[in-house]
């Protein structure tokens, strides 16, 4: 696709924004959105499309109730949401520091990534897209007072993650980055955490809770294991039950990080960060 060529993660959610944490319908909802992947590869009828298709297929064909990209934002265009706006739900734009020296130093981007990030924030409104921001608060902007601009910019939702570690993914000079020199100790993210309490906005992911509260499925259907274990079978060949059985998710933290929340888009315009708190985490 010309001019939106980066890597972008498209990831899909059944609804359980429905489901409270005392209702035993996670399992269920995560074998019905697993299930409708697996039918979904599975099919030959299916021809092969780029990105720029998958959001009305994937709202249109397989009627799910929310889509989302994730991305650093350098290759997206206005147009880009025009076209697909109504089709998506949300989009993540991931941004680490408003210094772009730090950004540099962190590895996003090569100066411009902040005042990208004022464009993007600039067409979410007009073409009814929520806006949401990812930090990764790690050594080099742990000390940085972000309040001000998130205030600016208004997503509905921040989430803010401390460095993990992932063995076999950032953990040495084998690996494609080595993330050690960039980790912080829990009182060093508790005291950035603090800083930018009175977001409203403001969701938080510490390393106790981020390591075992995520289900994820890689291309082939396997469930992925945040433990450092292998990947479980692929769903198409032992089913969702049996693969499952091979991860550990904590539904605990998962609901404790505020999962549960409204993925699909309002009925009326959400309010974000310097607005009414619309979120009950």
């Amino acid at each position: 696709m010309g001019g939106f060529s980066s890597r972008y993660c498209l990831y899909l959610f059944s609804n359980i924004s429905r489901v409270s944490p005392s209702r035993p319908s996670f399992r269920a909802s995560t074998l019905s959105l697993a299930t409708s992947l697996g039918h979904w590869k599975k099919s030959t009828s299916i021809p092969s499309f780029s990105l720029s298709s998958r959001p009305p297929f994937l709202k249109r064909e397989l009627r799910l109730d929310s889509v989302s990209i994730v991305t650093n934002g350098s290759k997206l265009t206005e147009s880009f949401l025009r076209e697909h706006g109504a089709n998506l739900d949300i989009l993540a734009v991931s941004c680490d520091s408003f210094d772009e020296k730090t950004n540099i130093a962190i590895g996003r981007g090569s100066g411009n990534q902040v005042a990208k990030l004022y464009e993007i924030a600039a067409w979410y409104r007009e073409y009814s897209v929520l806006f949401k921001l990812n930090t990764v608060v790690n050594r080099l902007n742990v000390g940085e007072a972000m309040n001000a601009h998130i205030a600016a910019l208004r997503p509905f939702r921040w989430k803010c993650f401390q460095v993990l570690i992932v063995r076999g993914e950032n953990d040495s000079a084998e690996t494609l980055r080595n993330a050690h020199t960039f980790t912080i100790s829990d009182a060093e993210f508790e005291a950035f955490c603090e800083r930018h309490r009175g977001q409203a906005c403001l969701g938080l992911e510490p390393n106790r809770l981020m390591a075992r509260s995520y289900l994820i499925l890689d291309e082939y259907l396997r469930f992925l294991d945040r433990i450092g274990k292998q990947p479980s079978k692929p769903v198409l060949e032992v089913g969702v039950e049996k693969a499952l059985e091979s991860v550990y998710w904590d539904e605990d933290a998962f609901v404790e990080r505020g999962g549960l929340y409204d993925w699909a888009k309002p009925e009326g315009e959400k309010e974000g960060c310097g607005g009414a708190k619309e979120l009950d985490w």
